[in-house]
């Protein structure tokens, strides 16, 4: 996030409420008052029994996914004004927001929140399950059939929280910006190399930016004004079938996770939370940086499902090490535990790569290289 970058810390007065392994991230000589919970504190409550009307608080900001509903209770309990509770849902709960697409002419994915008493989808092919909230796509799982899915749906232990949803094929995009006061103002657009999903199952994840384009671009705007999204950081994902059509996966209220955040910034010169503060607090926005004039995109390996902690084993071709497009190459040591849940963060993922290039093809071809020339194993006991 680095809030130091977006707010004057020495002009306003600012309070900082969290756990103590993420207040440990803020930097020791900021001037601000921080509110530290207990580690088995409900995030909500913490909050709530630690401060009052009193305290004379006039904004809350809560820029990431696990934060938005939270902030919502906080803010009533402290009287300030902000989002409705449906507008929070609408860009959270993967249910709620593609209802309020029902009239739009936007197509997204046909859904079921809870399968009818038959047991029966309106479709018999590839399905999805996946939670209504959450982010990075834990818990979500992709089955071959309609029925199959139905099964592992039926299994679950907290089926109010999930939904199913018909597979999609085609490319996958991210797009990622800024909403004020209701309208589109920066937007760049982003190819997948592989699917978030597969980064659950252990194959490596990335994006790289692409050249304007007015399709891509209409086709957010009519999102943010179909979801009335008003104001802060937009990432949404969506798909483009082998006919060019495009159809809405999901869309969240807050700035992309993995290297979405540096790599916009260095494309177009705008580091989006710092804008996103500027935006929800009626704040002049900064000054862009200077753009590079390259697109930037990000690889990320994954770890977390080798299932052990022993020592691992990078093996990186040294021509990839070397390669032109090469911005970053952040390694984990081979003693480093590896990560045991699911990470797109390059101090903790085995493998993190930030590359560049002029022409967006060149990097996509590099982004595929390494997908299919690294690897990330365990290392044998010998």
């Amino acid at each position: 996030m680095d809030y130091h970058l977006g707010i004057d810390h020495d002009r306003h007065d600012v309070t900082y409420i969290g756990y103590p392994q993420r207040m440990e991230d803020l930097p020791g000589e900021l001037r601000c008052r921080r509110i530290e919970l207990g580690s088995d504190d409900d995030l909500v409550e913490g909050t709530v029994a630690r401060t009052s009307r009193e305290d004379g608080f006039e904004k809350i900001l809560a820029l990431s996914e696990f934060g938005m509903l939270e902030s919502w209770r906080v803010r009533q309990h402290l009287g300030i004004a902000g989002p409705s509770l449906a507008q929070v849902e609408r860009v959270r709960d993967k249910v709620a927001m593609k209802e309020a697409l029902a009239d739009s002419g936007i197509r997204y994915p046909r859904f079921v929140p809870v399968p009818s008493v038959r047991g029966q989808l309106p479709w018999s092919g590839k399905t999805v399950v996946k939670p209504r909230r959450g982010a990075s796509s834990e818990g979500v799982s992709v089955h071959r059939t309609a029925k199959v899915a139905l099964t592992a749906y039926a299994k679950l232990p907290n089926q109010v929280d999930y939904q199913l949803e018909e597979y999609v094929e085609g490319d996958i995009f991210h797009a990622d910006g800024l909403v004020c006061d209701g309208v589109l103002v920066n937007l760049v657009v982003s190819k997948y190399v592989n699917k978030p999903i597969d980064f659950v199952d252990g194959r490596p994840l990335g994006s790289y930016q692409l050249p304007h384009n007015e399709r891509h671009h209409a086709f957010v705007a009519r999102v943010v004004e179909a979801l009335g999204i008003e104001a802060g950081c937009l990432h949404l994902e969506f798909f483009e079938t082998a006919g060019q059509e495009l159809v809405f996966l999901e869309v969240a209220n807050r700035m992309g996770g993995a290297g979405v955040v540096g790599a916009h910034a260095r494309h177009c010169g705008i580091h989006l939370p710092s804008h996103e503060i500027a935006i929800r607090l009626g704040l002049q926005r900064p000054e862009p940086m200077q753009p590079s004039g390259r697109y930037h995109g990000w690889l990320v390996f994954s770890g977390h499902h080798l299932g052990a902690r022993g020592p691992h084993l990078i093996s990186v071709p040294n021509n990839l090490r070397v390669h032109p497009c090469v911005d970053n190459l952040y390694i984990l040591g081979s003693h480093e535990p590896l990560p045991d849940h699911i990470t797109y963060q390059e101090w903790l993922a085995p493998l993190f790569i930030e590359a560049s290039h002029s022409d967006p093809m060149v990097l996509g071809e590099f982004f595929q290289e390494c997908v299919n020339s690294i690897s990330v194993e365990l290392r044998k006991a010998s």
